[in-house]
């Protein structure tokens, strides 16, 4: 009986290591473009296809997941992730999961999905074959590979291309058929907001990157620019907000709702140090980009 209920804490503890390794506080990062993109074709269009919005959160979820799993193991193994990183625990790091198992995990939901990205593929032709495999190797490239993404200062840009415009203007056009300027507003939208959260990130870390080389963009310009752009990231869709009064008037009133939150993000970074704080930081940056998100796409809808 006491076999039975440590094997029992042991299989549970593990299944707590992997959601941990999966880092749940982003999920939100790969939901968004789908719902934001979703929401407007159907104010396009007055039609939705759930399979392809279905289909394109799952292979946008693995892929996010993959990039997580895949960044807490090389991290590790690069010696970036030390005892004494000030952000949320890296399983690999913490030894709760061997760095092969974290690794490996990584490799199974890159192809998983590529598997659920299938049906986007029949229906978006070829040119959503590169989409899959840009990003697979963007998100392995993030942290592996000879020229890793997050350590020479790409880390924002993958994400503002993937996140916003990658995915959303590639769900757009597999609900719609079609782009327009629109889709574009929309995707800067998403993807800035997404990036805002990995330039808390990038700040929040820049004196223990600096010591292992990992040249982010706080890094190579500093604290003040690292500010500068978490500001930027924070205010700009918000702005964006505006040009959606011809076509979409609640699209450009709700989205405020979350501006204060915003502001509080931007104020939080100014007058507080890179430190340990900025975990809370960002989870309030990922509820701005759901509340974000939310308002925006019942602004489409309604």
């Amino acid at each position: 009986m006491a076999t039975d209920v440590k094997q029992q804490f042991e299989r549970e503890k593990k299944i707590h290591a992997w959601f941990l390794a999966a880092r749940p506080k982003t999920f939100i990062i790969a939901l968004t473009p789908v719902l934001i993109a979703s929401a407007l074709g159907f104010g396009e269009t007055a039609q939705f296809n759930w399979v392809v919005s279905l289909c394109t959160f799952l292979s946008a979820f693995l892929f996010q997941v993959g990039t997580n799993l895949v960044n807490d193991a090389l991290d590790f193994k690069k010696g970036a992730d030390t005892e004494k990183r000030l952000g949320f625990m890296r399983v690999t790091q913490a030894g709760l999961l061997p760095f092969a198992a974290v690794y490996r995990g990584g490799l199974i939901c890159f192809a998983l999905g590529a598997l659920t990205a299938i049906p986007l593929i029949i229906s978006g032709g070829w040119p959503f074959v590169a989409i899959v495999v840009s990003a697979i190797l963007s998100g392995y490239l993030y942290t592996g590979g000879p020229y890793p993404l997050a350590y020479n200062g790409l880390g924002e840009l993958f994400v503002l291309l993937f996140y916003g415009g990658a995915a959303v203007n590639g769900v757009f056009y597999l609900q719609t058929h079609t782009l327009n300027s629109a889709s574009l507003i929309a995707a800067l939208q998403a993807g800035m907001l997404a990036t805002m959260m990995i330039s808390i990130v990038n700040l929040r870390d820049i004196v223990e990157d600096s010591t292992v080389n990992k040249r982010t963009l706080a890094v190579r310009f500093g604290k003040t620019f690292g500010r500068c752009q978490i500001t930027l990231f924070a205010m700009a869709p918000f702005a964006l907000t505006l040009l959606w009064f011809p076509t979409y008037p609640l699209a450009a009133i709700l989205p405020f709702l979350a501006f204060p939150l915003a502001i509080r993000i931007v104020r939080s970074i100014w007058t507080h140090e890179p430190s340990r704080a900025y975990n809370t930081f960002f989870a309030q940056g990922a509820m701005l980009l759901l509340f974000f998100t939310i308002t925006l796409s019942l602004g489409f809808l309604l």
